[in-house]
């Protein structure tokens, strides 16, 4: 099993009246993990070997959220320590990728934090010109490979089947 690993540090505005990370945070916590693993760098910067996206401003291909799905198992509350995200892609089509993700709080290790979010993106790879979708290149698929696993399963879709 082959999964990213992102540190996202939380900000003080994440946290709403219930002191805790407002669900509207949790989205911008998953797209700066997503950001992280798979667009590139200014040169010299260290990347991931999956960060092959060239997707910022000016740039020749966009990335469009097409689908998000999130399930929240408890509360975050804010730290200042960085909360862990793991990302794995549950689907590589021909234009498109699922983005998996698992959120933890802090602890010593992996193995002992506890997982407080799950979530699924679909990213649509588009043609910055026609601004159409564009097929994935042969370079993003071979760095994106060894990251596909099962996808995840929401509780809430496992029922709905």
């Amino acid at each position: 099993m082959s999964r990213l690993q992102v540190l996202v540090q939380l900000r003080w505005s994440d946290m709403d009246a219930y002191g805790h990370v407002n669900n509207v945070a949790m989205l911008t916590l998953l797209e700066e993990a997503r950001i992280a693993a798979f667009w590139s760098r200014p040169s010299g910067a260290p990347a991931p070997t999956t960060a092959v996206l060239d997707a910022g401003p000016g740039a020749d291909s966009h990335t469009l959220v097409a689908r998000q799905e999130i399930e929240y198992l408890r509360p975050l509350g804010y730290q200042r320590e960085p909360v862990t995200v793991l990302l794995w892609l549950g689907h590589l089509g021909g234009a498109s990728l699922d983005v998996c993700y698992e959120v933890r709080d802090v602890a010593p290790d992996i193995a002992t934090s506890t997982v407080v979010a799950r979530a699924i993106s679909t990213v649509v790879l588009v043609d910055a010109a026609s601004g159409r979708p564009r097929r994935m290149t042969v370079t993003e698929r071979d760095a994106w490979t060894p990251y596909l696993e099962e996808p995840l399963t929401l509780r809430r879709a496992a029922r709905d089947r």
